[in-house]
């Protein structure tokens, strides 16, 4: 049951990142408690199975939650740690973006930038 808690918050965290610049900490605590939550589904499940009892109720989806929470958030992780110069710029350009003209001109100089770094990362 721990595990299942675990794993939803762990999605549940990733879901509500409201702050940019917080990104990468929230997806690096989230990712650790997908981790932990992972591992407790797995000994309970093998500690149940040496027993000769049933699963914990829940076992299993909470095992499939926190496999997602790892994938998840460890994705987003990478991906905050390789465009975080990208966010960093795009966040500051929102800062002082008052209009939507100028929050539009913020998202495509984002997305410019992303794709010319994912360019260079890809060697073109």
């Amino acid at each position: 049951m721990a595990a299942l808690i675990l794993g939803i918050l762990s999605l549940l965290s990733m879901l509500l990142i409201g702050n940019l610049e917080r990104g990468a900490t929230v997806a690096a605590v989230a990712l650790a408690v997908a981790a932990v939550a992972f591992a407790l589904a797995i000994t309970t499940m093998s500690a149940a199975k040496r027993a000769g009892t049933r699963r914990p109720r829940g076992a299993v989806v909470g095992l499939v939650l926190c496999a997602c929470g790892v994938l998840f958030s460890g994705c987003a992780l990478g991906g905050f740690l390789i465009f975080s110069a990208q966010i960093d710029q795009y966040s500051n350009c929102m800062n002082g973006a008052n209009t939507v003209a100028e929050q539009q001109a913020c998202q495509t100089q984002l997305n410019n930038s992303i794709t010319n770094r994912i360019n260079v990362l890809s060697g073109k």
